[in-house]
């Protein structure tokens, strides 16, 4: 608050208690977040380019705000309110993710696999690294975060080969 120049009561005008804040920066990240997944998860040209145009938006997000999301996952550690939050938002991309897989193994896309420890897997692999590569200096380059991911996510659905998932 002192950053700011208002009063400490100018904060509880907008916000009942730390805690409120917290869970709001929570959805609006992941607003952002989504907004970018439903390339994938709702496009509909080829597997492959829908997921890589996602999780270029995913990096962006996370080059805008990664300090932000790093502060969330450390304090999801100490904090039970901010984990059950940062938890919920993640299970909300793995549960979105896993369905979508079903659908791309029902389409003949992918082939069959655990859909939901598969989304899990990526999911968490993808929040730790994005975490560790943008969330603090020094940052990795985007281009190499968007790369390494989308080689990963397309090879293990769309048994992508090498170079066709980079640009």
């Amino acid at each position: 608050m002192r950053r700011t120049d208002l009063s400490r009561p100018s904060f509880y005008v907008y916000f009942r208690d730390r805690h409120s804040l917290v869970l709001r920066v929570v959805e609006h990240l992941g607003s952002e977040l989504f907004t970018m997944s439903d390339r994938w998860l709702k496009g509909t040209d080829e597997g492959p380019e829908l997921a890589r145009s996602a999780l270029d938006g995913i990096v962006a997000v996370y080059v805008e705000h990664g300090p932000v999301m790093r502060a969330l996952a450390d304090a999801a550690v100490d904090d039970p309110g901010v984990e059950t939050a940062y938890n919920a938002l993640v299970q909300t991309f793995i549960d979105a993710t896993a369905r979508h897989i079903e659908e791309e193994i029902a389409a003949g896309r992918v082939l069959k696999l655990s859909a939901y420890e598969t989304a899990t897997a990526l999911v968490w692999m993808m929040e730790r690294y994005l975490t560790l590569s943008l969330g603090r200096e020094p940052f990795t380059p985007a281009q190499t975060v968007a790369d390494t991911l989308a080689t990963i996510w397309n090879r293990v659905l769309y048994a992508a080969r090498e170079g066709s998932a980079g640009r």
